[in-house]
């Protein structure tokens, strides 16, 4: 099967809703529908996160950054963690658990290194993006990490299909795009349950230009994109251009609060 006929048959496959994921997404979409439960009790939370070691050295590293109120004293352990940053925090960290899930099992080493950078891209824009919403747009910043974790999640599928089909994203920014953000990000997207406002926010960035003054999530999203230091290394959507809406004073703070934040959401180490 050529480059052409594998990108037909994967967005075939995808257009009928047949989106296969790997056990391991799988495992971590089953503890993300059990805390989205709204019964599901405090107790039970810590239970799943603790059965996710990676997920709970994660959600205490982010309960002792400034963005949740590390101010109010240093936390040690999950419990305290998971009531310092709450479910709805928490549901971040379960979508940056997954992602990163989509190359855990990656044997080529070009493609892994690519998942690898992928992945700090990705964090970089989500700790970006939550920084963004509290100081600049006012969107609802948990929403904003959340979005830019996932914003490249469609990347990351295609990613762990790459092994099926050798040469498959070598020098074809043009079809790669396509293909992700109109047909496969779309149907991952809606796999994973995405909630639909940052759906539309994700699926507008390819042509997205931010407002004069950005105060939506696809403004927060265009204008991370543009400060993320690592780039996508399967091109960006889209990247703003011009002058900054903001001073270099708050640029500054911006980048010290992100760069704290990606650090507590992980590494460029897969797991």
């Amino acid at each position: 099967m050529n480059k052409l006929e594998a990108f037909g048959y994967i967005t075939a496959q995808a257009a009928r809703g047949e989106i296969s994921f790997p056990t391991s997404v799988n495992a971590v979409l089953r503890l993300q529908m059990a805390l989205d439960d709204p019964d599901c009790h405090v107790d039970e939370a810590i239970r799943l996160v603790l059965s996710e070691p990676q997920l709970a050295a994660r959600t205490v590293a982010l309960a002792n950054t400034a963005a949740f109120g590390s101010a109010g004293g240093q936390v040690s352990n999950v419990r305290a963690a998971v009531l310092r940053i709450g479910y709805r925090r928490l549901r971040g960290l379960v979508a940056a658990l997954m992602v990163r899930q989509f190359g855990h099992r990656l044997g080529d080493r070009v493609l892994r290194a690519k998942a690898e950078q992928l992945w700090t891209h990705s964090a970089q824009v989500a700790a970006l993006a939550q920084a963004l919403a509290r100081h600049v747009t006012r969107v609802d910043p948990d929403t904003a990490l959340f979005a830019g974790i996932v914003h490249e999640v469609g990347g990351f599928y295609l990613l762990s299909r790459a092994d099926e089909f050798p040469g498959l994203l070598e020098d074809d920014p043009e079809n790669w795009g396509a293909l992700c953000e109109d047909v496969v990000s779309v149907e991952v997207m809606r796999k994973l349950a995405i909630p639909p406002d940052v759906m539309e926010a994700i699926g507008a960035l390819r042509d997205g230009v931010p407002n004069a003054e950005p105060h939506t999530l696809l403004d927060t999203l265009l204008l991370a994109n543009r400060l993320a230091p690592v780039g996508s290394p399967l091109g960006d959507a889209s990247v703003a251009s011009g002058a900054l809406p903001f001073d270099e004073a708050t640029l500054q703070r911006l980048r010290a609060e992100a760069e704290e934040t990606a650090h507590a959401l992980g590494d460029a180490a897969l797991v």
